[in-house]
């Protein structure tokens, strides 16, 4: 149940994150809920592609009704209030980071390796927004200099040593998203870049 929960709120933060992009853009309604579907649930088809699985929402529509109850929220909220200062990378981070965990779980449980694991979570976790940002017309945050998929990466990681220690289900899942999101937020708070090598020609 814990599990499941945590999937809908992973969706529901991402398709905040999409909606919010996609009215920065001045799209219509049906944009916003294209550009929150696409951020929501993009990660996670890509990765049951792979795993050669179909896509989670296929078999449970719940996870689009998800994505337009945050669509049509986002829009009611921002329609009587300005959305807070960096409300789309938090919403973005939590969402990066619970995919992240949730993929790589999900590769662990189709028998792969751990390596394998922390690809697919790392798939998961960065695909939608990447997605999103293309459809925004923008270069997406995984080509850019931010700790993005680094965050991603630490808490798929996580999760596949805390889970080889046999603790609690819920605790591994929390502990581990932990991780990803507080990269993520410290990265953005104090705007830290991995490094990059200036070419010389």
């Amino acid at each position: 149940m814990y599990l499941y929960l945590m999937d809908f709120v992973g969706v529901f933060a991402f398709a905040v994150s999409g909606a919010l992009r996609a009215t920065r853009e001045g799209m219509d309604l049906f944009g916003v809920l294209v550009v929150a579907a696409v951020t929501a649930i993009g990660g996670g088809t890509v990765r049951d592609m792979l795993l050669g699985e179909p896509a989670y929402w296929l078999s449970d529509v719940r996870y689009l009704y998800v994505v337009a109850s945050a669509a049509v929220c986002t829009l009611v909220y921002i329609r009587f209030r300005q959305p807070p200062q960096g409300a789309i990378h938090v919403a973005d981070a939590f969402g990066l980071a619970v995919f992240a965990v949730l993929g790589a779980r999900a590769g662990l449980e189709a028998g792969f390796s751990p390596l394998i694991a922390v690809i697919m979570g790392s798939i998961t976790g960065v695909v939608g927004g990447a997605l999103r940002d293309l459809l925004c017309r923008e270069t997406p945050l995984i080509l850019r200099r931010e700790i993005y998929a680094t965050a991603a990466i630490a808490g798929a990681t996580a999760y596949v040593v805390l889970n080889a220690w046999n603790l609690g289900n819920a605790v591994v899942i929390t502990a581990s998203i932990a991780v990803g999101l507080v990269l993520r937020l410290i990265a953005i708070r104090f705007a830290l870049n991995l490094p990059t090598e200036k070419s010389k020609w």
